[in-house]
């Protein structure tokens, strides 16, 4: 395996652990006006009060990986997306803001307010994460000279869109996830109800992406018929699936929300395995597009970059480890929560 593969697979590895640990804490914020009474919402904060920040560690790597190990990428894609970064941004500072500042008084039209900012960046963010995933399955207008020549509109279309829905429903399926493990009483059995209505609907969602997806990604990015042993994470994905389910039914918490960490896993898998390897498919011609090689920084870069990596990630992995192991069961409210 060369370098760029290497790092293309690193790509997603840090790809699927942000949309796994910040995945459930903007489910969280989605479910959270669904909650009746305020010391709900507080229980509803604290189960992710103490890990949220670090999750996002991960996007930031992730985006300094993009642009150290494939720059060319990078800024096609950063200058492409420009506008609906800015507004990631927003969503993601509004949600942090929120969680800060919604306990600073103790008044129900102050709470009210920043209960709705944390939901409306929650949602905001996640839906920009899959219409950007949309993108790049089905492509952009990238021209020979590596430069984004399109317009908000087409990054606004249907398929994209669709895909935006779907990370929405799975997000807020793996957060109702977490919060089943992290409450109990009353609070718990409405948080079953919250998850089959969000199961029901990712599973309408899933199937229905996948129908278009045959459609709307060009085939120059379907590499299963290339490599058939892909096919595999299409099973392993549909499996985890159906585990979710009956792992709630049985009781089984804990391996729910595994099977759901798996099911993310899969579909950053078969993003990957439909990229490959392309990073960014060009709409307008499929030679103008950028692939692991045409937008690699030098061989001698990917190398300290891998050095870098072999001894960063460790840590981050032991900090991950630790502080969710410190932070397990379930939540109690006192006078230093949110």
């Amino acid at each position: 395996m060369n370098l760029n593969t290497l790092w293309f697979i690193l790509l997603g590895v840090l790809l699927a652990g942000y949309a796994i640990l910040d995945g459930f804490d903007l489910g969280v914020g989605i479910l959270h006006l669904a909650a009746r009474k305020d010391e709900e919402r507080r229980v509803l904060m604290n189960a992710i009060g103490p890990v949220w920040d670090g999750n996002e560690v991960w996007l930031l790597a992730f985006g300094g990986s993009l642009f150290a190990a494939f720059p060319h990428a990078y800024a096609t894609v950063f200058s492409g997306f420009y506008s609906a970064f800015v507004l990631l941004l927003i969503a993601l500072i509004a949600r942090g803001v929120a969680m800060e500042f919604r306990g600073k008084r103790d008044t129900p039209g102050w709470r009210s307010l920043w209960d709705r900012v944390f939901f409306g960046g929650s949602a905001v963010a996640t839906f920009l994460f899959g219409v950007a995933t949309g993108n790049a399955l089905c492509g952009l207008p990238i021209g020979a000279d590596k430069e984004f020549q399109g317009g908000l509109s087409d990054l606004l279309r249907p398929f994209p869109l669709l895909v935006g829905a779907l990370v929405i429903a799975t997000f807020t399926t793996h957060g109702a996830l977490y919060l089943l493990l992290k409450t109990d009483g009353d609070l718990q059995q409405r948080v079953r109800g919250w998850f089959r209505r969000a199961y029901g609907v990712f599973v309408l969602l899933y199937l229905l992406t996948t129908g278009a997806a045959l459609f709307a990604v060009p085939p120059a990015l379907r590499n299963f018929h290339t490599y058939p042993a892909l096919w595999a994470v299409v099973a392993l994905n549909v499996l985890a699936i159906a585990v979710i389910l009956l792992a709630v039914r049985r009781g089984r918490l804990g391996w729910a929300f595994l099977s759901s960490c798996a099911t993310i896993t899969a579909l950053t898998g078969l993003l990957g395995a439909a990229l490959f390897p392309k990073l960014v498919h060009s709409s307008l011609n499929p030679s103008w597009s950028l692939d692991i090689y045409n937008a690699a920084s030098s061989e001698k870069t990917l190398r300290i970059m891998t050095a870098i990596a072999g001894i960063g990630m460790p840590f981050v992995l032991l900090y991950t480890v630790v502080i969710y192991r410190v932070f397990r069961g379930k939540v109690r409210i006192d006078t230093a929560s949110y």
